[in-house]
């Protein structure tokens, strides 16, 4: 691997844990709402998709092994492994598939970036998220998809700033 994917690689878990010091806004479901995952959607649409999906492996490995990056200070096997775990555990693929979409057409404008950060920082994410919630908490998957809800707005608010953020990145750096 080259000196220029290693530094993307722990720039971008750099970020994402820089992300988890942004004041989290209490839900009252047992989670809050984190600037976290706009680090996941960062790290895909600048980085790509190896670069940005290793960024979060590190991120994960570094929770793993204690560090309390996790916003809210949480860091541990305990950490990812809650109710609510499904959703980290899903950033490297989330990263990895919003690069690879974006990847797959580098010319794209705002909305097209827009639609593939949603697309794996959204559905993708939620799906894991969703589906581990239900199961971790025993309840049905109804239930976790409604009690998710809550998540959308802010999310759609993180995918216009990685969108826009990568357009402005991605024109004044052709070569990024």
């Amino acid at each position: 691997m080259d000196t220029k994917s290693i530094v993307y690689i722990a720039l971008f878990a750099a970020l994402t844990a820089a992300l988890g010091i942004v004041p989290p806004i209490p839900t009252g479901f047992g989670i809050n709402i984190t600037a976290q995952s706009l680090g996941v959607m960062l790290a895909g649409s600048i980085a790509g998709a190896k670069r940005g999906g290793l960024a979060m492996v590190l991120f994960l490995a570094l929770i793993a092994i204690g560090l309390p990056l996790l916003a809210g200070g949480r860091g541990g096997i305990a950490a990812l492994a809650g109710p609510w775990a499904g959703y980290v555990l899903a950033w490297p693929l989330c990263s990895f598939i919003i690069g690879w979409l974006i990847g797959r057409k580098p010319g794209a404008n705002v909305w097209l970036l827009g639609a593939f950060i949603a697309f794996g920082g959204i559905v993708v994410m939620h799906t894991f998220g969703i589906l581990w919630y239900a199961f971790a908490s025993q309840i049905p998957l109804g239930v976790a998809f409604i009690n998710n809800s809550i998540f959308i707005p802010g999310d759609l608010v993180k995918v216009a700033i990685a969108a826009v953020l990568t357009h402005g990145l991605r024109r004044a750096f052709p070569t990024l």
